[in-house]
């Protein structure tokens, strides 16, 4: 097998088959349709709350609902859930979602259809503790693992409940991390040891998970999960979700880009969308990712059949020559497209430059474009000197001055044009220029950057398969990524768009984007475009908040606290800000978090650095103001301008 295999085909859309595992009547992986999910965030024994969520969950197009069930009191009273929804006329499928209760989850297999445990928590250890084993003693704990695991296989295989084991980024048990690291490989094989236990016991009915916070660590996790499985002849269904994702359009940007990037290749079978929102609100979103490929797979594709041509398990950025400020170690540019409208200040404002006439400067945000592609239009207005303005090459040779504007060619015009840049020409060019001999000849001219566009519905990987034929072919000039979308909402606009181009940037294709839209606002164009960027984690603009999506488990009003943190932190550029409802979701849910607050009580916050805990229990009312202390005292604060 190929050593980087993952899915049916890198070009044409095809959905890799998996085994077909019921969910109570509602089957999932096979042929069936890709489900959805979501979580209540109820407290688990309130039952009228939790089943009138519940009901709202499935009338916003849930195919299952996932409940806490942390204590086996919880446990038992899914009974009580249950048996409410099914009076109601409701037959969704429950899921009981379980950390580090052994004795809650067996209680919950014998009343719900599906079980949730996380290897990391799941009776192994987790001290944040470097432990050196030897194999035996590696071996040892394993089968310590199924000792304790295997009565849960057992319940589950007796009552038909199903399982997920679903692995989290940031709680990898201490014997994982000793062994594998913080990696994709120690969650792959965190999970697989578990199944290696339930297929022991010849159970079958499981789905499998690898979520993360980092939607690049998340995407190269399912990969080699995929690839391992295949080493070994598994096909188990995969849950896709991007964990602790937060609110708004960042959330839904990071989803898409980790979600979308494995839909795009064929990979998932059930999707949740993490918002620390509404739970009813995650279906309408998630429905928006998965209905894109319901014609997908009657798409004739027009390039050949390929393979990686580089490790897709792992990052790395592609190697380019440095074009003015694209390319080499540059962080991606953005180019604001407004070939169709009279550029005004307005319109400046909306991509970042804001003109101040007291005192005739110009105001920059933290997100401002770096070119600006104005077709045949010359503008009237000065530009600030940051932005750089794009012409047609036919109207660019026309300027009386064209010093601080650039060209914008097509391949061939490029070619044969004898007035050029003498420092930067952008190229359109196209799958089909990618055999022309043309391309070959402006390999190494210096001044080239090349725009990649595509009209093909599966076009993230029609791009990336031009992308592996530049490779192949040695040419090392920078790419920016174009994509233009008509007649879509807004949600459509920010998941299609961080779908094609997350897919590419995380792995490490791209020096820029463009983004165009005949719908969306100029200012939706450029925050997305940045909001793809910092999802990628490509270019970091603004403070970045990972926040879980609340539950049952949840000590404290998620959504206003995040809010309140964001409304005082949202200008510290490149800070991670990590808020937890629960100890479940606290230091290791985290991830890479540089800061954290974590609910440890009712009314009780402990604050972290990193993964180290500061202070414990705080008063939830000076919470906030002691973590702002914490990030001054380490240098880490900026003044609002």
């Amino acid at each position: 097998m190929d050593k980087y295999k993952y899915c049916n085909s890198l070009v044409k859309y095809s959905r890799f088959k998996t085994r077909e595992v019921f969910i109570g009547d509602i089957p999932l992986g096979g042929s069936n349709p890709i489900r959805i999910q979501s979580m209540t965030t109820t407290d688990t024994m309130d039952t009228v709350a939790t089943v009138e969520q519940t009901v709202r969950m499935v009338n916003s197009g849930c195919d299952y609902v996932r409940i806490t069930a942390p204590s086996i009191k919880e446990a038992e009273n899914l009974k009580n859930i249950k048996d409410e929804l099914r009076r109601r006329g409701y037959n969704v499928p429950l899921i009981a979602d379980i950390h580090f209760t052994p004795n809650a989850a067996e209680a919950a297999a014998k009343i719900v259809e599906k079980v949730r445990v996380n290897p990391g928590n799941y009776v192994d250890k987790k001290k944040f503790d470097q432990i050196e084993y030897t194999d035996e003693e590696y071996d040892a704990e394993i089968n310590r693992i199924a000792e304790r695991f295997t009565p849960l296989v057992k319940v589950c295989k007796e009552y038909g409940t199903a399982m997920r084991i679903g692995t989290n980024h940031g709680s990898l048990s201490d014997r994982i991390m000793s062994r594998y690291g913080d990696t994709p490989l120690g969650m792959v094989e965190s999970a697989l040891e578990f199944v290696r236990i339930c297929e022991a016991n010849n159970y079958y009915d499981i789905v499998l998970s690898m979520k993360s916070s980092n939607p690049s660590v998340m995407v190269q996790a399912y990969r080699l999960l995929v690839h391992k499985m295949m080493e070994e002849g598994m096909n188990y269904p995969l849950h896709l979700g991007v964990t602790e994702a937060g609110d708004g359009e960042d959330a839904r940007i990071k989803s898409a880009v980790g979600i979308g990037t494995l839909l795009e290749d064929g990979l998932g079978d059930t999707v949740r969308v993490s918002l620390t929102e509404p739970p009813e609100n995650e279906a309408p979103v998630a429905i928006d990712l998965v209905k894109r490929y319901s014609e997908r797979e009657k798409l004739t594709t027009r390039i050949p059949e390929t393979t990686y041509v580089k490790n897709p398990f792992e990052y790395s950025k592609r190697s380019t020559l440095n074009v003015k400020n694209i390319g080499s170690s540059n962080v991606p540019v953005v180019i604001a497209d407004f070939r169709n409208d009279n550029l005004s200040l307005d319109d400046l404002e909306a991509i970042g430059y804001k003109y101040d006439e007291v005192t005739d400067k110009w105001i920059i945000s933290d997100s401002p474009a770096d070119y600006v592609f104005l077709g045949d239009k010359p503008t009237e207005i000065e530009l600030p000197q940051n932005l750089s303005p794009i012409y047609n090459f036919g109207a660019w040779k026309n300027l009386e001055e064209n010093n601080s504007a650039y060209p914008f060619f097509q391949l061939d015009e490029f070619i044969t044009a004898e007035n050029k840049s003498d420092t930067l020409n952008f190229v359109k060019i196209s799958v089909k220029d990618i055999t022309k001999d043309s391309l070959q000849r402006i390999e190494n001219d210096e001044s080239v950057v090349l725009v990649l566009i595509t009209d093909n519905a599966h076009g993230m990987a029609e791009q990336r398969r031009i992308f592996f034929e530049l490779e192949a072919r040695d040419i090392h000039l920078p790419v920016i990524i174009k994509r233009e979308y008509d007649d879509l909402t807004k949600d459509q606009f920010l998941l299609y768009s961080a779908t094609d181009l997350g897919g590419l940037l995380l792995d490490g294709f791209g020096d820029g984007v463009w983004l165009a839209s005949k719908t969306a606002d100029t200012n939706l164009i450029n925050r997305t475009a940045f909001g793809i960027l910092q999802a990628t984690r490509t270019r970091i603009t603004k403070t970045e908040y990972i926040a879980c999506p609340s539950c049952g488990r949840t000590l404290f009003d998620l959504v206003e606290v995040t809010n309140k943190i964001r409304s005082r932190t949202e200008h510290l550029k490149g800070v991670k800000i990590g808020i937890m409802g629960c100890i479940v979701n606290g230091p290791g849910e985290m991830a890479d978090a540089d800061y954290g607050y974590v609910g440890s009580g009712v009314g009780k916050i402990t604050l972290y650095r990193g993964k180290e805990v500061v202070e414990k229990n705080l008063d939830e009312n000076s919470a906030v103001d002691r973590l702002i202390q914490i990030i001054k005292d380490d240098g880490n604060w900026v003044e609002k301008k």
